[in-house]
């Protein structure tokens, strides 16, 4: 049907219109007589009201529904449903806007939002997500930026007023994002440039007289559980050991993982041992410079990491893999890991929905690592899965996993999109007990995981 099909009014069946072939020959007949007047359509059924009709043979009432059908076999409406207000039909679902997924969860009950900001030593992050399935969450709204809020800390140990101005109009947007929405409990955190920083308290209080917000610096141990809680969902069940990392800006956190035979519903509960290194692709590679990255000087980045790890007491593969039904393997949430799988896929647009949860084998880590070592600084940067933004930082956080690979060498790795917004999300959402509430109304569905886009990765 047309556009202005709908807005014609329909030919009506009755004493003046007969219906049927008979009606249209006749009112053919009528039009070539010369001189004859076109029959008057009723004001009634010019407004699109039905007159009443009479006389009606045995069939007319089957002829006369017949008729009342538009083009589209759709009943016409009666006069009582032309009064009323349109209603307007939800679209399917796969013919919603882009938008209109975030727009219809924010139609929910808004004490069902929670919220979680990570400001590192690199990037701004803000998620604000739904509990949907147990364990799971649908993303409402998200946010980052590279805002290098550590740059220059390694040698002056201060945050310096630059630094500061970005992160705090990263900031502002967020702040602006999580005013308009009723939230029901939020965690917003700061790790290891506040840390470390000598003004990093005195930063935070400018943060919150700038911006409203009130963050909270995190120990070590804290971002290392976070870390663990945020990619629990691709540890598998069948798994019995696992090390998983987080190279971050500032940071690395480093987590030996035991399940058993019993698993509990925290994974963060099986950590045995742990470590949080004072290096990130940040301050490794101010000291040792990024752009003009050498084989010597990637060999010396690893040998420094390596030097940190000697001092973190922790099993070793042998005991971790001493079961063939063990399942041991490396499990990476970074942008150095996710930078691999990306280049590793030949990627033309970085796309979480296949970078997250991908295997990655020792000799594809390997290869992977040896082409970014092969290309220079504009190499790197007109990857599309590296960037300008991260080519003078992703061989630094490629010797951090170097370093890491060679404690604990594993046959494969498994890389997560994922890192400490989404453990503080879950954290909050399980203590909360959603899920169990959601469990016994029935669940509220949708998809656990979240379509990311290039600039959520760290």
């Amino acid at each position: 049907m047309k556009t202005g099909d709908a807005e014609r009014p329909e030919k009506l069946a009755g004493p003046d219109h007969p219906a049927g072939a008979d009606g249209s020959r006749k009112r053919k007949r009528r039009r070539k007589k010369p001189g004859q007047a076109r029959p008057q359509v009723p004001q009634q059924a010019a407004s699109g009201q039905v007159q009443p009709q009479e006389n009606r043979g045995p069939n007319s009432k089957k002829k006369h529904q017949r008729n009342r059908r538009s083009l589209q076999g759709r009943p016409l409406a009666s006069p009582a449903d032309r009064a009323a207000p349109a209603i307007a039909r939800p679209q399917p679902a796969a013919e919603l806007r882009p938008h209109a997924q975030s727009e219809r969860v924010a139609a929910s009950p808004p004490s069902d939002l929670y919220a979680a900001l990570d400001l590192g030593t690199n990037n701004c992050r803000l998620l604000i997500a739904q509990p949907t399935r147990p364990g799971q969450f649908r993303v409402v709204d998200a946010f980052s930026r590279i805002v290098r809020l550590g740059e220059g800390l390694g040698s002056s140990g201060r945050l310096s007023e630059d630094a500061m101005e970005r992160s705090i109009e990263a900031l502002k947007i967020c702040a602006s994002k999580l005013s308009t929405r009723n939230i029901r409990k939020r965690r917003l955190i700061a790790t290891e440039a506040c840390r470390a920083a000598e003004n990093g308290e005195e930063f935070l209080a400018r943060v919150t007289a700038q911006t409203g917000l009130e963050l909270e610096i995190i120990n070590r141990e804290t971002e290392a559980r976070l870390a663990v809680s945020g990619c629990s969902s691709l540890v598998g069940r069948e798994t019995r050991s696992v090390v998983l990392f987080d190279i971050g800006g500032g940071s690395s956190e480093i987590a030996v993982i035991k399940t058993g035979e019993s698993r509990s519903a925290r994974l963060a509960n099986h950590i045995t041992h742990w470590t949080s290194l004072p290096v990130g692709v940040v301050t490794l590679s101010e000291r040792h410079g990024g752009r003009d990255v050498t084989p010597a000087v990637f060999d010396a980045m690893v040998r420094e990491v390596e030097g940190m790890l000697a001092a973190f007491e922790s099993p070793d593969v042998n005991e971790l893999a001493d079961d063939p039904d063990s399942g041991f393997h490396l499990i990476g949430t970074s942008g150095t890991v996710t930078t691999l799988a990306g280049v590793h896929l030949g990627l033309q647009k970085y796309d979480r929905r296949r970078v997250d949860g991908v295997w990655l084998s020792d000799a594809e880590v390997s290869a992977m690592q040896a082409k970014l070592l092969s290309w220079d600084f504009a190499g790197r940067a007109a990857n599309p899965c590296i960037g300008p933004d991260r080519a003078d930082l992703v061989l630094a956080g490629c010797a951090i996993l170097e370093a890491i690979r060679r404690r604990w060498p594993s046959p494969r790795m498994r890389v997560a999109d994922r890192g400490l917004r989404e453990g503080l999300l879950t954290d909050m959402m399980a203590d909360d007990g959603v899920w169990r509430r959601l469990r016994h109304r029935g669940g509220s569905g949708g998809p656990g995981n979240w379509r990311g886009r290039p600039g959520d990765k760290t």
